[in-house]
């Protein structure tokens, strides 16, 4: 089992470089040819993040897999069809709260499954929310402004709330290019997080079990903890 997190980026084709080793254990999962589910959170007017996310896909090298979408609207929720029967789950981007709260009804199921072998990969949205504690949002800690508002998620306080719980550390995201590693360092300053990554965009995370985290891409992951002297930066590259 693996978790590839994505920081974003808008190169289809370099982010779906970063998605080859994914399908690749989808492959190796599946019967036959593997089934990858496509599961999105939109706004209502959004008439192209489906296909862009099915061109990352397509770019990884799914010629012969079967790609299924399950794109919903800000708002509603996934059901279990969503994953049944998918050798691997890929969760797109989008407004981070939103495929929170979408997520809600099958959350377990996830974490089940992926513990069961199957490989996840989340971009942006998707890899914050793979976390345990869930950095959703927000550009204020303590009332002072930690981010550009920009990059707040349509939240005011910064908020950390229950994820997926395929990490036990925090994940945000587009780290060089929206400034989110201030949030982040904030974020463990406060308490309100122990330790967490924060990724650049047109990069990706690997976590697997057998094998130690390993950083790929043109970016840098930078991982933030809590130490005594207050709070420790380390710059992870690939």
């Amino acid at each position: 089992m693996s978790v590839f997190l994505l920081g974003g980026g808008r190169d289809v084709a370099v982010c779906g470089s970063l998605l080859e080793a994914f399908v690749g254990e989808a492959r190796e999962r599946a019967i036959a040819d593997p089934v990858i589910a496509l599961l999105l959170v939109l706004e209502a007017d959004d008439d192209v993040s489906v296909e862009r996310f099915r061109g990352v896909l397509e770019a990884a090298g799914t010629a012969s897999a079967e790609i299924r979408v399950h794109a919903i609207v800000e708002g509603e929720g996934f059901a279990d069809a969503a994953i049944d029967g998918a050798d691997g789950v890929f969760v797109g981007g989008g407004l981070t709260p939103a495929y929170r709260e979408a997520f809600s009804g099958i959350r377990d199921a996830v974490r089940e499954r992926v513990a069961d072998g199957m490989p996840y990969a989340g971009f942006s949205a998707g890899a914050a929310i793979a976390a345990g504690p869930a950095l959703v949002g927000g550009f204020r800690v303590g009332g002072a402004e930690v981010v550009s508002e920009d990059a707040s998620e349509e939240l005011d306080t910064v908020e950390v709330r229950p994820g997926l719980g395929l990490l036990d550390f925090a994940v945000d995201v587009h780290a060089a290019q929206w400034g989110t590693l201030s949030r982040l360092i904030a974020a463990v300053d406060a308490g309100l997080v122990t330790d967490g990554v924060a990724i650049d965009e047109n990069t990706a995370l690997v976590i697997s079990a057998q094998a130690a985290p390993a950083v790929r891409g043109s970016g840098q992951v930078w991982r933030v903890e809590s130490a005594a002297s207050g709070v420790h930066v380390q710059v992870l590259r690939a």
